[in-house]
């Protein structure tokens, strides 16, 4: 089975020294991993990645940053 491609995130710059957030499908759940640690991925479904993303664009995590 060929192994599906990572795509990075639109916030990643073209420069190689940045941090990127990458994912894929994966059999039914998608993959996230830090460009840094490529080794390292976590895995989740597609309902819940876009209700963290809805809730980062919502403001509802920023109390997490302070």
């Amino acid at each position: 089975m060929l192994e599906q491609a990572w795509q990075k995130s639109s916030f990643c710059g073209g420069e190689g020294g940045n941090n990127c957030v990458e994912l894929r499908s994966d059999a039914g759940a998608i993959r996230l991993r830090e460009s840094e640690r490529p080794g390292q991925t976590i895995a989740t479904t597609t309902a819940a990645l876009r209700a963290l993303i809805l809730s980062a664009k919502a403001g509802e995590l920023d109390h997490l940053t302070h």
